[in-house]
């Protein structure tokens, strides 16, 4: 059951916080840094590693770690569940759609002449 008023909801008899997300996946030190729980991304690393940090009820020490809607993070004795409003994309999806780079085909260069003069670089007066 969602309290809108005051953004948390009642999820049998624990309280957690909604953390809305714009997009989805997103990284786990990420969501404690841009959150205000950590002055900073290497503070959230920190944590992470150390342990101090659970996701879905597991400790968890990968601080790049995807984390997607319905996830729960447990941080200082707070659970924050993550929501987001866009339709999941896997991490395969976004690696299929990603545009890749044309091939170029140069052609060689001619090779300048070991005495570079006037005429070598072909400057005419």
């Amino acid at each position: 059951m969602r309290d809108s008023e005051i953004n948390t909801i009642n999820d049998s008899d624990d309280e957690a916080q909604i953390v809305e997300l714009t997009k989805q996946p997103i990284e786990l030190y990420k969501v404690l840094k841009f959150e205000g729980l950590v002055a900073s991304g290497g503070e959230a690393k920190l944590a992470i590693a150390e342990g101090h940090v659970k996701l879905n009820g597991v400790v968890e020490t990968q601080k790049r770690k995807k984390l997607v809607s319905d996830d729960v993070i447990e941080f200082a004795g707070m659970r924050y569940r993550l929501y987001c409003n866009e339709v999941e994309k896997s991490i395969e999806d976004d690696a299929a759609q990603m545009v890749q780079k044309p091939t170029v085909n140069t052609k060689r260069k001619k090779s300048m002449p070991k005495k570079a003069g006037r005429k070598a670089i072909k400057i005419t007066s």
